[in-house]
Protein backbone atom coordinates (compact mmCIF):
# COMPACT_ATOMS: atom_id res chain seq x y z
CA UNK A 1 0.00 0.00 0.00
CA UNK A 2 0.88 3.75 -0.69
CA UNK A 3 1.17 7.01 -0.02
CA UNK A 4 1.17 9.42 -3.10
CA UNK A 5 2.85 12.95 -2.30
CA UNK A 6 2.20 15.49 -4.53
CA UNK A 7 5.17 15.95 -6.51
CA UNK A 8 4.63 12.19 -7.42
CA UNK A 9 1.19 12.93 -8.76
CA UNK A 10 2.72 15.53 -10.75
CA UNK A 11 5.11 14.38 -12.63
CA UNK A 12 2.47 10.88 -13.31
CA UNK A 13 0.27 12.98 -14.77
CA UNK A 14 3.27 14.77 -16.76
CA UNK A 15 4.24 11.45 -18.05
CA UNK A 16 7.29 12.38 -16.56
CA UNK A 17 9.29 8.70 -17.66
CA UNK A 18 10.47 7.86 -14.38
CA UNK A 19 7.23 8.82 -12.57
CA UNK A 20 5.42 6.56 -14.90
CA UNK A 21 8.11 3.63 -14.73
CA UNK A 22 7.62 3.58 -11.14
CA UNK A 23 3.65 4.31 -10.51
CA UNK A 24 1.82 2.42 -13.23
CA UNK A 25 3.18 -0.98 -11.74
CA UNK A 26 1.42 0.88 -8.61
CA UNK A 27 -1.65 1.86 -9.56
CA UNK A 28 -1.81 -1.66 -11.51
CA UNK A 29 -2.19 -3.24 -8.59
CA UNK A 30 -5.46 -4.22 -6.70
CA UNK A 31 -4.40 -2.34 -3.36
CA UNK A 32 -5.31 1.29 -1.49
CA UNK A 33 -3.65 4.08 -2.62
CA UNK A 34 -3.92 7.21 -0.34
CA UNK A 35 -3.32 10.65 -0.39
CA UNK A 36 -3.47 13.44 2.20
CA UNK A 37 -6.16 16.20 1.89
CA UNK A 38 -3.04 18.62 1.60
CA UNK A 39 -2.03 17.27 -1.25
CA UNK A 40 -5.36 17.69 -3.23
CA UNK A 41 -5.09 21.08 -1.84
CA UNK A 42 -1.61 21.64 -2.99
CA UNK A 43 -2.86 19.84 -6.33
CA UNK A 44 -5.92 21.99 -7.30
CA UNK A 45 -3.79 25.79 -5.88
CA UNK A 46 -1.52 26.03 -9.10
CA UNK A 47 -2.92 29.32 -11.55
CA UNK A 48 -2.28 27.90 -13.80
CA UNK A 49 -4.11 25.03 -14.18
CA UNK A 50 -6.08 24.21 -17.27
CA UNK A 51 -9.38 23.04 -17.31
CA UNK A 52 -7.80 19.68 -18.66
CA UNK A 53 -5.61 19.63 -15.63
CA UNK A 54 -8.30 20.06 -13.31
CA UNK A 55 -9.96 16.86 -14.91
CA UNK A 56 -6.89 14.81 -15.22
CA UNK A 57 -6.36 15.46 -11.02
CA UNK A 58 -10.02 14.88 -10.30
CA UNK A 59 -9.86 11.92 -12.23
CA UNK A 60 -6.68 10.34 -10.72
CA UNK A 61 -8.14 11.46 -7.36
CA UNK A 62 -11.02 9.46 -7.90
CA UNK A 63 -8.90 5.70 -7.70
CA UNK A 64 -7.41 6.75 -3.58
CA UNK A 65 -8.61 6.91 -0.43
CA UNK A 66 -8.18 11.10 0.52
CA UNK A 67 -7.35 11.30 4.16
CA UNK A 68 -8.53 14.37 5.70
CA UNK A 69 -6.97 15.89 8.32
CA UNK A 70 -7.69 15.38 12.08
CA UNK A 71 -6.65 15.89 15.53
CA UNK A 72 -4.74 12.78 15.19
CA UNK A 73 -3.37 13.52 12.38
CA UNK A 74 -2.41 17.20 13.08
CA UNK A 75 -0.72 15.81 16.19
CA UNK A 76 1.67 13.65 14.65
CA UNK A 77 2.37 16.43 11.80
CA UNK A 78 3.13 18.69 14.44
CA UNK A 79 5.52 16.20 16.30
CA UNK A 80 7.11 15.38 12.87
CA UNK A 81 7.24 19.04 12.03
CA UNK A 82 9.14 19.38 15.35
CA UNK A 83 11.16 16.92 15.64
CA UNK A 84 12.63 16.57 12.07
CA UNK A 85 12.23 20.01 10.63
CA UNK A 86 10.33 19.11 7.76
CA UNK A 87 7.89 21.70 5.88
CA UNK A 88 4.33 21.45 7.14
CA UNK A 89 2.64 20.32 4.19
CA UNK A 90 5.77 17.50 4.07
CA UNK A 91 5.01 16.63 7.56
CA UNK A 92 0.96 16.29 6.78
CA UNK A 93 1.76 14.20 4.27
CA UNK A 94 4.07 12.08 6.14
CA UNK A 95 1.88 11.63 8.82
CA UNK A 96 -0.98 10.30 6.46
CA UNK A 97 1.53 7.90 5.16
CA UNK A 98 2.65 6.98 8.81
CA UNK A 99 -1.02 6.54 9.87
CA UNK A 100 -2.04 4.53 7.57
CA UNK A 101 0.75 2.37 7.54
CA UNK A 102 1.89 2.68 3.78
CA UNK A 103 4.96 3.11 2.06
CA UNK A 104 5.39 7.10 0.63
CA UNK A 105 6.20 7.12 -3.03
CA UNK A 106 7.70 10.89 -3.56
CA UNK A 107 10.29 12.68 -6.00
CA UNK A 108 11.38 14.76 -2.33
CA UNK A 109 13.48 11.51 -0.77
CA UNK A 110 15.95 14.17 1.04
CA UNK A 111 12.63 16.08 2.83
CA UNK A 112 11.41 12.44 4.17
CA UNK A 113 14.65 10.38 4.75
CA UNK A 114 15.43 12.08 8.36
CA UNK A 115 11.88 10.25 9.48
CA UNK A 116 13.50 7.12 10.37
CA UNK A 117 9.69 5.29 10.89
CA UNK A 118 8.75 5.84 7.34
CA UNK A 119 9.29 3.91 4.42
CA UNK A 120 9.87 5.47 1.02
CA UNK A 121 9.57 4.71 -2.30
CA UNK A 122 11.43 7.28 -4.76
CA UNK A 123 9.99 8.26 -8.07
Amino acid sequence: MYTLDTNAIIYYLKSEAAAVSVLEPVFAQDIALYVSAITELELFSSPALTGEDISAISQLLTSVVIIPVDSRLARLAGYLRREYRVKTADSAIAATALLTHTTLATRNVQDFQRIPTLSLLPI
